[in-house]
C-alpha cells in the first residue's frame, strides 16, 4: 500500500503527466454533465417512468451501456459514443472488401488520417439516423422500446421543427463527444474514446449495487462483489496472455552496407478480438426486440412479442444462454479473421527477410500462423462467452427476474473497464519509468 501511495504521489510530481491527467478528468466532468442536460422539447415528466421501465430490460439496456444513462434522460449526449464505435467497426470490416480502404490501411500515418476522416463522416451519418429513429420511437412506442407500457409521450410537440431540433441536438452531442475523445488522446492520458466508454460503463455500477442491496440486502451485494473480483482477476490474467511467435532476420546487404540479423516476435493475444464479439452478439440478440416494438398488438404480432420476451429478455433462460454464447464464439472467430490476416503477415515477414525458426517462408509460414491463430482463438472466445454469461447466471440466483434487466451487460461492463484501465495504467507506467520512477505494473 505504501508503494502504491508513493507511485500516486510521483504522478503528481511530474508536471506534464499531472496536466494530462487533470485535463482528462476535466473532459470526463464535462461528459457527465452533458449526460444529465435534456434535449430541448422533451417532456420531463416522462423521464422518470422511462428510467424505471428501462430497468426491466429491453434494447435500452444495451444502448445505455455506452451512454452512461444519458439515453433515458434524453440528454444531449444520449447517443454516447456508440455511433463512433459502429462506424469504426464498419470501416475495419470494409477494409477487407473495399480495395481503396485496404490501400489506406497500408499507407501508414497518411492512410490512417484518411480512415479517421471517413470514420468521422460515417459517425455523423449514423448519429443522424439513430437520433431520428429515437425521436420517432420515443414519441410513438416509448413504452415498448423500454420493455414496459404506460410511459407518457417524450415528444408531445411532434412537429418537423421540433423533431429537427432534437435530431440536431443529439447529433451535435455525438460530434462533441467524438471531438472530446480526440482531444483526450492528444492532450490527455490514454485513448480518448476508450476513456469515455470507461466512464459510461463505470457510472452504472453504483446503481447496479443499489438495486442488488434493495432486493437481496448486503449478502447479495457481497456475492456480486465477489463475482466481480473473480472476473477481474480472470480478465487481467487472460488479457495479458500472449502467444509469442519468434521471427528471425538474416543478414542482408543494402547498397555497400551489411545489416546485422536480429530476432523479434509476433505477439498474438489469447483474446485477439477484445470486447467486439460481445458487442456484435448483443446487437444481433437485441435486434428482434427492437423489431417487435412496431409489430401489431394481438394475433401473430403478440405471439412473436411474447416469445421474444420469454426467451430473449430472460437472462436465466437456456435458449438465451446457449444462443448468446454461440453468437459470441462465432463473432470472435469472424473478427479475429478480419483483424489478423496470416497471408499478409507471412508476406511482410518474407519481404523483410525474416522467417519463423523451423518454418519455411511463404505458404508454410502462412499455414503455421493460421494454425496458431485458430488454436488460441478457441480459448479466447470461450473466455468471452464465460465473461458475458457468468453475471447473468450469478445475478439470476440473487435478484428477482423482474429486476435483472439493468444487469444484462455487466459482463461487457467489467471487460471494458478492466481493459481500458490496464491500457491507461501502461501509459502512466511508461511516463513514470521514462523519468526514472517506479511504475505500478510489474
Amino acid at each position: 500500500m505504501g508503494r502504491i501511495l508513493q507511485n500516486i504521489a510521483n504522478i503528481f510530481r511530474i508536471e506534464d503527466l499531472r496536466s494530462k491527467i487533470l485535463f482528462t478528468l476535466g473532459m470526463l466532468v464535462v461528459y457527465r454533465l452533458g449526460a444529465f442536460i435534456p434535449a430541448p422539447g422533451i417532456n420531463l415528466e416522462a423521464i422518470r417512468p422511462l428510467q424505471e421501465a428501462a430497468e426491466d430490460g429491453g434494447i435500452l439496456n444495451f444502448l445505455q451501456l455506452f451512454s452512461g444513462g444519458a439515453l433515458t434522460q434524453f440528454a444531449i449526449f444520449s447517443l454516447g459514443i456508440f455511433p463512433y464505435i459502429t462506424a469504426s467497426i464498419i470501416m475495419q470490416v470494409m477494409g477487407v472488401v473495399v480495395p481503396r480502404i485496404e490501400q489506406w490501411q497500408q499507407q501508414g500515418a497518411v492512410g490512417q488520417r484518411k480512415i479517421n476522416q471517413w470514420t468521422r463522416y460515417l459517425t455523423i451519418g449514423i448519429a443522424l439516423i439513430q437520433s431520428t429513429g429515437f425521436a420517432f420511437l420515443f414519441h410513438n412506442q416509448g413504452g415498448g422500446l423500454a420493455g414496459s407500457t404506460g410511459i407518457p409521450d417524450l415528444l408531445p410537440d411532434f412537429t418537423a421543427p421540433r423533431v429537427g431540433l432534437v435530431v440536431l441536438t443529439l447529433t451535435a452531442g455525438t460530434a462533441l463527444l467524438m471531438w472530446m475523445g480526440e482531444l483526450i488522446t492528444q492532450k490527455g492520458i490514454g485513448n480518448g474514446m476508450s476513456i469515455i466508454i470507461f466512464a459510461a460503463v463505470v457510472s452504472s455500477l453504483p446503481n447496479q449495487f443499489s438495486l442488488v442491496k434493495g432486493n437481496s440486502g448486503w449478502p447479495g451485494v457481497f456475492e456480486v462483489l465477489a463475482m466481480y473480483l473473480v472476473l477481474l482477476v480472470l480478465i487481467v490474467f487472460v488479457e495479458q496472455g500472449q502467444r509469442r511467435i519468434p521471427v528471425q532476420f538474416a543478414k542482408r546487404v543494402v547498397g555497400r552496407r551489411m545489416t546485422t540479423g536480429g530476432s523479434t516476435y509476433i505477439p498474438l493475444k489469447v483474446n485477439q478480438s477484445g470486447v467486439i464479439p460481445i458487442i456484435f452478439a448483443s446487437s444481433v440478440l437485441y435486434l428482434p426486440q427492437l423489431i417487435v416494438v412496431v409489430l401489431p398488438s394481438g394475433g401473430w404480432g403478440e405471439a412473436i412479442r411474447t416469445w421474444t420476451n420469454d426467451h430473449l429478455l430472460r437472462y436465466d433462460d437456456p435458449f438465451y444462454l446457449v444462443f448468446f454464447g454461440l453468437l459470441i464464439i462465432g463473432f470472435a472467430y469472424f473478427y479475429t479473421a478480419i483483424s489478423f490476416d496470416p497471408v499478409k503477415q507471412a508476406d511482410n515477414i518474407r519481404k523483410q527477410g525474416g522467417f519463423v525458426p523451423g518454418i519455411r517462408p511463404g505458404r508454410p509460414t502462412e499455414r503455421y500462423l493460421a494454425h496458431i491463430l485458430s488454436r488460441i482463438t478457441l480459448p479466447g472466445s470461450l473466455f468471452l462467452a464465460l465473461i458475458a454469461l457468468t453475471p447473468a447466471v450469478v445475478i439470476g440466483n440473487i435478484v428477482p427476474t423482474s429486476t435483472q434487466g439493468i444487469f444484462s451487460f455487466t459482463g461487457i461492463s467489467i471487460l471494458i473497464a478492466v481493459g481500458v484501465a490496464l491500457e491507461t495504467m501502461k501509459q502512466i507506467d511508461s511516463q513514470l519509468m521514462l523519468r526514472n520512477y517506479e511504475g505500478f505494473l510489474k
